[in-house]
């Protein structure tokens, strides 16, 4: 039997746990016959349309998600970090300088805010009655009546299938951009028109979930994390809640 020299055995010693390596998460070239998925969950070499039909699937499937980033929607961009799942979500949403938290469990929905947020809101120049009017919302679950405007304007932000189906579509022809890495997860990128449509980074690791969606026109860039992780959601107490009925005040 021919000896190995030592030197190569070291090498090949290297070689192997740079290797064991990629398989564990971090995206190595030169491993075996340089196939940038082995290891993974190979759904780096279906086609564009294929990885984003196993990503939507995956979505659907998933108990809950957890979203944080920027939408941009009719002019408007609000920053969110929600925990969504199919009976409802919770979480917190800004704009235009102003910040609230929504809670929506089955079709009830709730608005928390301070005081500055509901003088904004009403929109009536700041008088007495109307700071005295948001002080009392201030702090308070204010349950948002199905029929209000505000109800259609922000329950959209805690509707897991709703704000998923429309997220997750990519605009005109979808092609592949390559490997990526999102917070040490070893992705496929999609892209729509080459990226002006929308680009979508889908996990290569166990379950192909989306992990960072970018959406078209520079429409906002949404992280997508926690699938399937439970967490608890329940009604405010009747003690930290106002209900106003048919109307909010500041419709």
């Amino acid at each position: 039997m021919t000896a190995i020299p030592q030197g190569r055995s070291r090498r090949a010693t290297t070689v192997a746990a740079m290797c064991a390596l990629a398989v564990t998460g971090t995206v190595l070239t030169g491993c075996g016959d340089g196939d940038p998925d082995a290891g993974t969950n190979g759904v780096g070499k279906l086609s564009a349309a294929a990885i984003q039909a196993k990503a939507k699937t995956a979505a659907e499937k998933a108990s809950a998600v957890r979203l944080s980033g920027t939408v941009v929607s009719g002019g408007t961009t609000y920053t969110l970090d929600m925990r969504l799942k199919g009976d409802g979500g919770t979480g917190s949403v800004t704009s235009k300088g102003a910040g609230f938290h929504l809670l929506r469990v089955g079709e009830h929905l709730f608005l928390k805010a301070d005081a500055a947020f509901w003088a904004h809101e009403d929109g009536k120049g700041g008088t007495s009655g109307d700071t005295k009017a948001a002080d009392k919302l201030e702090g308070m679950y204010v349950k948002v009546p199905a029929g209000d405007p505000a109800y259609k304007r922000f329950s959209g932000f805690t509707d897991k299938d709703v704000l998923l189906d429309g997220l997750l579509a990519l605009h005109g022809s979808l092609d592949k951009d390559g490997h990526h890495e999102q917070s040490g997860v070893p992705t496929i990128r999609i892209t729509g028109d080459k990226g002006s449509g929308g680009t979508l980074d889908v996990s290569l690791r166990g379950t192909p979930y989306p992990v960072l969606l970018g959406r078209a026109g520079n429409a906002g860039t949404l992280r997508l994390s926690d699938w399937g992780k439970d967490f608890k959601l329940a009604e405010p107490a009747t003690k930290d809640t106002v209900d106003y009925g048919r109307q909010l005040p500041s419709s």
